[in-house]
């Protein structure tokens, strides 16, 4: 795995929110009380209020703005009296998700950019990161995009220089994708150079999983039909549950995110020999 770190500013931010849960808990920051409730909600799938805020020192009021925090971010669940592991089965809304993780989306998008050249050709499939890696192509010159989302396509139809190919299919209103059998017909028509995905969640073991089946066989068609294949997926996607399996990290070539990947994780990328690009 070749880790390539594009922006090391934070890094004395991020040891510092990596002190102890429990020994050091008054020391943690926000991001360090987030990835410190993240990590017992999944060794024990539900923790109440109460034990986290004296797992912190800090007040139930703040663990409840926590607990919101997250929960806006897909990451966990909130239910009466504390907080456990997200649904599974239900992804979170388009609108929230287009807001969540903003910046690091854009950042992300930047970095997968840089690495496509002009001149090639493009899958783009669903997803609000993957919008935002169309809006960072969008100065591209001859490039030849297909995709599957209709946003994707408003985003580049800006440029003249790029020609967008819109799969047919059955449209999901909620957030303009094309999904069903039309449209993973129409993709497998075609082999490219890059395939661009985004995901929901990546199980610890490198499972690349998603919520919609239909919206899986699409990406599947596009990871199949590309030559390389790169993932773009923020932090809250680490660990994160879904229930339909898209592929394995070993069958993409490379991963760009904004933070280092678990150990688990990033075990299972240096396995397969995956790029890994953080901002």
């Amino acid at each position: 795995m070749a880790f390539r770190p594009v922006n090391e500013s934070n890094r004395g931010q991020e040891n510092s929110d990596r002190s102890i849960v429990g020994n050091s808990g008054a020391r943690l920051g926000p991001a360090g009380r987030h990835a410190g409730i993240q990590s017992l909600i999944q060794a024990q799938g539900f923790v109440t209020i109460e034990h986290l805020a004296r797992e912190f020192d800090v007040t139930p009021q703040t663990i409840r703005r926590d607990i919101n925090v997250l929960s806006e971010q897909g990451v966990i669940q909130r239910f009466h009296g504390g907080a456990g592991m997200a649904s599974s089965t239900e992804n979170v809304a388009y609108t929230e998700r287009k807001i969540i993780c903003f910046r690091q989306k854009q950042q992300i998008a930047q970095l997968v950019a840089a690495q496509i050249p002009d001149h090639s050709s493009v899958f783009i499939n669903i997803g609000t990161t993957t919008e935002a890696v169309a809006q960072a192509l969008v100065n591209h010159k001859r490039l030849t995009v297909i995709t599957n989302n209709l946003n994707v396509a408003n985003i580049l139809s800006a440029n003249e220089q790029i020609e967008v190919i819109v799969a047919g299919g059955l449209l999901r209103h909620r957030d303009g994708g094309l999904i069903g059998q039309a449209t993973i017909d129409f993709i497998q028509q075609f082999r490219v150079d890059f395939g661009i995905i985004g995901i929901s969640g990546i199980d610890t073991d490198g499972t690349l999983l998603d919520f919609d089946y239909r919206e899986v066989r699409a990406a599947r068609a596009i990871i199949d039909n590309s030559r390389k294949v790169f993932l773009a997926a923020d932090h809250t996607k680490f660990s994160r549950n879904a229930m339909v399996r898209l592929a394995s990290i070993g069958e993409i070539q490379a991963l760009f995110t904004d933070r280092r990947p678990p150990a688990p994780l990033a075990d299972a990328l240096e396995r397969a020999e995956v790029e890994l690009y953080v901002v």
